[in-house]
């Protein structure tokens, strides 16, 4: 009978084991090293919270077209209360110039376009115009460290950065098959990454866009044990347990 569960152990070892070819990233990245890399600026989107600042020469002519407030060096938390929401018709209310259309704009395209408009309808003269977006965020769920939704600040973060975000994934993550979902122009694109090559690096999902959804689904042998034990440790206490109680009775 000890036999046969020293059999049963080592299956489940074997079966609990994640070769090392599915957990290092970017396993054919020398390939695509001192490549030129691509940035793109995501369109605005509708519940997007932008923070326009307008700003002139003479800066007492500026001040009708910026949002009165106090807040000063506040927290993003209390910067998106007093942005600029989108709507779902893809406009802003700005102060003045009344409702204006974001639609198939990007934050910097928009602000050439608010610079233009202000110019030519006598407004100001050369002014200057800063857009931002301020609630920018992302969401990994699964197989990480620490999943949650995560905000950021920066026009352009990568997958790796992401991810860097909730904490890696964990050794149960399934590298070969990262779910990202996005929402571009109200249609929902999903895609599969393979996090064990760089071929990814080149294309569109290289850079996250706001309120992309990552999903790190569990690998072959989490699947496999999960229905059963749930890690190796438990495994070896539970045989260790089994194999006593045999030795005990067959004595």
């Amino acid at each position: 009978m000890s036999k046969y569960f020293y059999s049963l152990f080592c299956c489940v070892l074997i079966s609990s084991c994640v070769s090392k070819k599915e957990i290092l990233y970017l396993q054919d990245a020398d390939q695509y090293a001192n490549k030129e890399i691509s940035y793109s600026n995501a369109r605005i989107a509708p519940n997007d919270v932008l923070r326009i600042n307008v700003s002139a020469l003479i800066p007492a002519s500026a001040v009708p077209y910026n949002k009165s407030t106090s807040l000063g060096g506040a927290n993003v938390e209390l910067l998106q209360l007093d942005g600029y929401l989108v709507t779902e018709n893809l406009t802003v209310n700005f102060p003045i110039l009344g409702v204006l259309s974001v639609a198939n704009m990007t934050t910097q395209s928009f602000a050439e376009f608010l610079k233009k408009k202000l110019e030519d309808d006598g407004h100001l003269r050369n002014p200057t115009v800063d857009v931002r977006l301020i609630n920018a965020k992302v969401t990994v769920l699964g197989q990480v460290n620490q999943p949650g939704t995560f905000n950021f600040t920066e026009q352009n973060i990568t997958l790796l950065q992401a991810l860097g975000y909730a904490g890696d994934l964990t050794i149960n993550g399934k590298r070969e098959d990262v779910i990202v979902m996005r929402d571009e122009q109200g249609v929902r694109q999903i895609t599969h990454i393979d996090l064990t090559s760089a071929d990814w690096l080149d294309g569109p999902y290289n850079f996250i866009k706001p309120n992309d959804i990552i999903i790190v689904n569990p690998n072959n042998p989490k699947v496999k044990s999960a229905g059963f034990i749930g890690n190796v440790g438990t495994v070896i206490s539970v045989v260790s347990i089994l194999l006593t109680t045999v030795v005990l009775i067959t004595k």
